[in-house]
């Protein structure tokens, strides 16, 4: 088995790598998407489908190929890994690609909604630890969860798969998702985990089209308004923002850059890999991707990727030269997503971006109107 970290964090270790990894560009941290099928229904997810979806499970990459890709990002110097879906566990032979995973000796984290989990499936993660797992908990009731995800019975099923990684130590994580549904549920989950739990907790309000472009997740999204108001209610993540902001209100690409269309880690130091096999800047950016079945790692990092990273703006907008890009999530991929264009502005972030701004007291540069 791979020799866990002990004492270096991923963001420690991610600052001391930065400068290597970005004068050579090593594909140092790689989400992989695993399967989009899942047991849930939940109307705000940007990437489910029906657990019985016979022809995405036949379309996704079998188990000789993920092993084969895994083994090409070894050899690219890839250390981070993140398997997500959909659910993880959808797929018959997730515990063998994850166990392929850690004998390359990759530091690995899970997202999963835990509602699949077993105890010989937690006894596996405990012979093969993961760095972390993250599970979502949509709601502290029943009725709000399963208001949310669709499935009776799913909000037992995930407080049994909590407590089976919790009892055997696991590095776990709970964190939920912010939308109109659970809204009124927030600070008595965060009570919950934290207190009861004694676990880390974290949830995000932002939300994205699905990957398709339907924007249907969008209509359970929360107002710019009551995204803030979440901020303000909680004063140690106001204090989060804050010391975020004091970092990284600042200009976005390096001298020489200005011009880019990217400004992100994606085809510098990071990657995705959907469940069909296609090499991608981020697990939203659909619209370049490169199959990773008729080629390799190594051409992908280094020809196409690179080559998506060169691309320059056709056009100058607000968020071109924005200071508060950081903040506001504004990115290509989103605005792919959003508007079908990467350069055009999301409205929506950048209300959340100002509003949030204003009422916290950070200086907004000029950037347009």
């Amino acid at each position: 088995m791979a020799v866990e970290p002990v004492a270096l964090t991923y963001t420690e270790f991610s600052r001391r790598l930065h400068g290597k990894v970005v004068r050579e560009r090593i594909p140092i941290d790689v989400t992989v998407e695993v399967t989009r099928r899942c047991p849930l229904v939940c109307g705000h997810c940007y990437n489910n489908l029906p657990m019985g979806d016979r022809e995405s499970r036949r379309q996704e990459l079998s188990t000789v190929e993920h092993c084969r890709i895994l083994d090409e990002l070894a050899e690219a110097g890839c250390l981070w890994l993140l398997f997500t879906g959909g659910e993880i566990l959808a797929r018959a032979d997730f515990l063998d690609i994850y166990r392929h995973a850690k004998r390359r000796g990759f530091f690995v984290t899970l997202f999963t909604n835990g509602t699949l989990l077993t105890p010989r499936i937690a006894d596996v993660l405990v012979e093969w630890r993961p760095f972390a797992i993250e599970i979502t908990l949509y709601g502290r009731t029943r009725e709000t969860y399963e208001q949310l995800t669709g499935v009776p019975g799913s909000y037992a099923r995930c407080l049994a798969g909590i407590r089976l990684l919790k009892e055997r130590g696991l590095p776990l994580q709970i964190k939920t998702v912010a939308v109109s549904i659970n809204r009124h549920e927030i600070w008595e989950m965060k009570r919950f985990v934290e207190e009861e739990l004694e676990l880390p907790f974290k949830f995000d309000a932002m939300m994205t089209p699905r990957i398709d472009c339907s924007q249907s997740p969008l209509e359970l999204r929360l107002s710019p308004a009551e995204i803030v108001e979440l901020d303000l209610l909680d004063p140690r993540r106001a204090q989060e923002w804050n010391e975020f902001a004091d970092a990284f209100i600042r200009p976005q690409q390096p001298a020489g850059h200005e011009g880019d269309v990217y400004h992100c880690g994606g085809g510098v130091n990071s990657f995705a890999i959907d469940p069909l096999g296609k090499m991608t800047l981020c697990v939203l950016s659909h619209q370049e991707t490169y199959d990773l079945r008729q080629g390799t790692v190594a051409e992908g990092w280094s020809q196409f990727l690179a080559r998506v990273r060169r691309k320059s703006i056709t056009r100058v907008t607000k968020c071109t030269a924005c200071q508060l890009k950081s903040v506001c999530g504004m990115c290509p991929a989103n605005a792919e997503l959003e508007t079908g264009d990467p350069e055009t502005p999301v409205e929506f972030l950048c209300q959340v971006a100002h509003l949030r701004a204003l009422v916290l007291g950070w200086p907004i540069p000029p950037h347009g109107s």
